[in-house]
């Protein structure tokens, strides 16, 4: 019996309504939400925490769903939430998986970054009712 997987991120803004986003390291070496795949028996909010802490070494309070993406491919779910920083912490790469992590502005997001990243921060900034949504193969903006 083989289990779905599950994939969870935080859209992290600061007061200037710039987006956290990290560099992986591997694949592209993309801009990316930070997030990751569930372990076995954690929630995906607990998935966003526990991966907020492990790549930028922050913690950080959970708030609203803003989606659920369904990628086919791998038959996998990926929950993106609204999260806050707590106290005030500075990010920083704090995985092998991270190279580097800022705050950019929506209309001056880093390359390359995948479709998917830029839809799903463009997705928590409205207010829609549907937040499922079936991911198609990913588009890259070098």
């Amino acid at each position: 019996m083989s289990s779905k997987l599950i994939g969870a991120a935080s859209v992290i803004f600061d007061s200037e309504k710039k987006v956290l986003l990290v560099k992986h390291s591997y694949g592209k070496n993309n801009w990316d939400l930070p997030g990751g795949k569930s372990e076995d028996n954690e929630s995906a909010q607990e998935t966003a925490k526990r991966e907020a802490l492990e790549e930028i070494g922050v913690d950080i309070s959970i708030g609203d769903l803003t989606g659920v993406y369904y990628d086919p491919i791998f038959d996998m779910h990926h929950f993106v939430f609204l999260s806050v920083i707590d106290n005030n912490q500075t990010p920083k790469p704090s995985s092998p998986e991270i190279l580097e992590c800022g705050f950019f502005s929506m209309n001056e997001l880093p390359r390359p970054i995948s479709d998917f990243t830029c839809n799903r921060i463009r997705d928590s900034l409205n207010n829609e009712k549907n937040l499922f949504h079936i991911i198609e193969p990913r588009k890259w903006i070098e």
